[in-house]
């Protein structure tokens, strides 16, 4: 039996792209134990998308291990536990300093190939290279193969019937017969992945004019809470799932879902985790950088060619022309007939 520390800080949406990956190896290896170091809040997630020889360590950097001196104390602890492989998914001055103490003390350790030059030229203005890169699934596959272990991603659902059995079945959300449910995740971390409110509210209004369809919006934030709640009024057929379920029940609950239309954010991820058809909205970023959710179709994709875009691979920098114009041009009707035939095919 080997023991592998798997690194991946960062956002909900970037652990939850680890899990594909994770779980067929885990699969694969059912004698190995696999630990990953990540933030706690994660754990509800991770405890139904993953085999039981996986689990969790987590962390708080921000409190615990801030620094040098922390990551420094961090590994102290973490050697004890004896690990033989040490997997980056990350790859950033944490996770690369506490590899390299790992490494400094005769631990084999590998680290993601995140090809920054290859999405410096997919996202420059001039002399722009349009081309797809490789997918952080097929990124992080590759950080266990450089420490010697060959695997297929087998993974397709975290949905099995021991996962159905711990749902909670809540009556308020039972699905009429011929009823189509439609998730709305309408926010990101940045400006250039959101897609104008005016223009979501829009989409909104058509499609829940379908008495067959029942819009059900996701988000948490004070703000994002507010606009639902002015969205929840359009409708009887349109529901805020703002605070209502923990992160494992909202996840689960989106396997009931026939489409979810989500930004390039970590909802997207969430949904196709749980094989739910994403209608993804793409303005400064692209998903040729590598960010697609899990089994998801580019032709599910939304976006304008645009001589401009991507101009940015996080989502992060500033219009150049200050109007964000690869969201502001989709037009409403491409995003509702998209979902109409993603649920009347």
């Amino acid at each position: 039996m080997a023991k592998i520390l798997v690194i991946r800080f960062s956002a909900l949406g970037d652990v939850a792209m680890t899990i594909p990956v994770i779980a067929s190896f885990a699969n694969k290896f059912p004698e190995h134990q696999i630990t990953i170091l990540s933030r706690s809040s994660f754990s509800p997630l991770l405890d139904i998308s993953l085999p039981c020889n996986v689990k969790l360590k987590g962390v708080d950097l921000k409190n615990n291990y801030k620094g040098i001196k922390g990551i420094t104390k961090l590994y102290k602890e973490l050697k004890n536990e004896h690990f033989d492989f040490v997997a980056d998914l990350h790859d950033v001055l944490r996770s690369k300093y506490l590899c390299f103490l790992f490494w400094l003390n005769g631990y084999k350790t590998a680290h993601i190939d995140k090809d920054r030059k290859g999405k410096k030229e997919l996202a420059r203005y001039k002399g722009k290279r349009l081309v797809q890169l490789k997918s952080s699934f097929e990124r992080y596959q590759d950080v266990f193969k450089k420490l010697g272990f060959e695997f297929d991603l087998s993974f397709e659902s975290i949905i099995t019937d021991t996962v159905i059995a711990s749902f909670l079945n809540c009556e308020a959300y039972q699905k009429r017969e011929n009823e189509k449910w439609i998730g709305i995740a309408p926010f990101a971390a940045h400006k250039g992945k959101i897609y104008p409110i005016e223009k979501q509210e829009e989409v909104i209004r058509q499609l829940s004019k379908d008495s067959n369809i029942h819009i059900f919006l996701f988000g948490g934030g004070i703000q994002e809470k507010e606009i639902f709640n002015k969205w929840e009024n359009m409708g009887g057929n349109i529901t805020s799932m703002a605070g209502k379920l923990s992160l494992d029940k909202e996840v689960l609950f989106m396997n009931k879902l026939d489409v979810m239309i989500s930004m390039d954010s970590g909802n997207m991820h969430l949904a196709s985790l749980v094989n739910t058809p994403v209608v993804s909205i793409w303005g400064a970023t692209h998903p040729f950088a590598g960010f697609m959710g899990w089994n998801q179709p580019y032709s599910n994709a939304i976006q304008i060619d645009m001589q401009c875009r991507p101009c940015s691979i996080f989502g992060n920098k500033p219009c150049i022309y200050g109007d964000y114009r690869c969201m502001s041009s989709i037009p409403e009707k491409m995003i509702v007939e998209k979902v109409n035939s993603i649920i009347y095919k």
